[in-house]
């Protein structure tokens, strides 16, 4: 059991201090009060003694989030809940002391949103089951909307086995319940939490938590990120009797659906899990999925009829390939990654031939990266733009890309 006296501990100066400064350095958009995080200081400044008393007094009342709609990488939407900035410093505060304690309980599977564990160690997880334990079937589950369905009776009552404190089981109660501010109307639902609250990851990894405890209980091998699971058995027997046993128990005990057209038992260099597959002689490489949603974000980065100034667009693309190429540094088999970088520069030059608009731009252009007189005649070259970009490979180089920053991900990986 947690102590009593747990919302001073979340109060206590020096952890709102540390969840204001970690509200602060997150950034993001502001909620329904309009509040931005470069207002947050002075707001808190002038307000948090009365907020402060309305929290121990029991009298605080979070805002509504306000919704934001982002499309998911395989098509969709995804409903990200706002909070605001106020409301993210005292779950972000609520947090800290929560997962400080909670985090012990959790299963060694559990890797997602852990102080300490990352997707990477997942996905080395899952080579030792395949690779040292041959363990080469793969059942892999998909739950359908899983942050939107969390049922909060059953997730309170899994809180409250672990929090004495009724105060705060009450805040983050109320924080459940404070619904989403959409065209002036307030919805509530009894179920959900939202995507973009500080305190959604720690409650689903609470509310798996059983799930987890479920799997070990039987003996079965896996590995969770927040709700992207895969199990292991060493024949596809076992595999699917997994499967068939398991699906039938998240929906009665966790109320969840598990999206039969999404889920299968498969080979581990088949599917998906985090964005990589292992493959057969056992190196952990790049899922087509993940492939496909690269070359999306390059799609849309170099596409000239997407409205960004030209420094903006090579910022992002460089926050875009470091982070791209850090996260599938951890590949062993790069094979797919090295043939992406021919094909992620030629989008970038047929973004420069249409900037440069026309036949005098073009030839200026070109002219200026030092091109023959043979080369000019490209200027006045009337095939469509990605044709062209491959030829234009001869004057701006891919060792002048690299000068002005434009590297691709596995230019990266080689320089590191």
């Amino acid at each position: 059991m947690l102590k009593e006296d747990l919302l001073e501990q979340v109060l206590d100066p020096e952890n709102t201090r540390a969840a204001y400064a970690v509200v602060k350095r997150n950034g993001g958009k502001a909620g329904i009060d309009g509040i931005e995080t470069e207002q947050l200081g002075a707001h808190l400044h002038a307000h948090w003694v009365g907020i402060k008393a309305k929290l121990y007094e029991g009298g605080y009342k979070p805002a509504p989030v306000k919704p934001v709609r982002i499309d998911k990488p395989g098509g969709g939407e995804r409903l990200l809940g706002i909070p605001t900035t106020v409301d993210r410093v005292i779950q972000q505060a609520l947090q800290q002391v929560l997962s400080g304690i909670l985090d012990k309980t959790f299963s060694d599977a559990s890797y997602g949103y852990r102080p300490g564990r990352s997707a990477h160690d997942a996905i080395r997880q899952a080579q030792y089951y395949v690779v040292e334990e041959q363990r080469d079937w793969v059942v892999e589950l998909d739950i359908e909307q899983f942050f939107d369905r969390i049922d909060h009776d059953l997730l309170m009552r899994d809180l409250s086995y672990q929090v004495r404190d009724k105060r705060v089981l009450k805040l983050v109660g109320k924080y459940l319940r404070a619904g989403v501010l959409e065209d002036g109307h307030v919805t509530r639902s009894a179920k959900g939490t939202p995507q973009g609250s500080p305190l959604s990851p720690i409650l689903a990894n609470l509310y798996l938590d059983r799930l987890d405890k479920e799997l070990e209980s039987r003996g079965v091998a896996f590995v969770r990120y927040a709700d992207d699971l895969t199990l292991y058995a060493r024949s596809e027997r076992s595999a699917h009797r997994i499967m068939t046993n398991i699906v039938p128990w998240i929906e009665k005990h966790l109320k969840l659906q598990v999206n039969a057209r999404k889920s299968r038992v498969r080979r581990p260099h088949e599917g998906n899990f985090l964005g990589f597959v292992i493959h057969p002689d056992g190196q952990i490489g790049i899922s087509e999925k993940g492939i496909m949603r690269y070359q999306a974000r390059v799609r849309t980065i170099w596409d000239v009829q997407v409205s960004m100034s030209g420094t903006e667009r090579i910022k992002t693309w460089r926050d875009y390939a470091r982070g791209w190429s850090n996260y599938f540094g951890l590949c062993e088999w790069r094979y797919p990654i090295r043939d992406l970088s021919g094909w992620t520069r030629r989008h970038m030059r047929k973004y420069f031939w249409l900037r440069w608009h026309n036949y005098k731009g073009r030839r200026n252009a070109i002219g200026r990266l030092g091109a023959t007189a043979k080369q000019l005649r490209l200027a006045s070259s009337s095939r469509g733009a990605w044709r062209v970009s491959l030829a234009l490979n001869s004057t701006l180089t891919n060792a002048r890309l690299k000068h002005w920053g434009l590297l691709t991900p596995i230019d990266l990986m080689v320089a590191t």
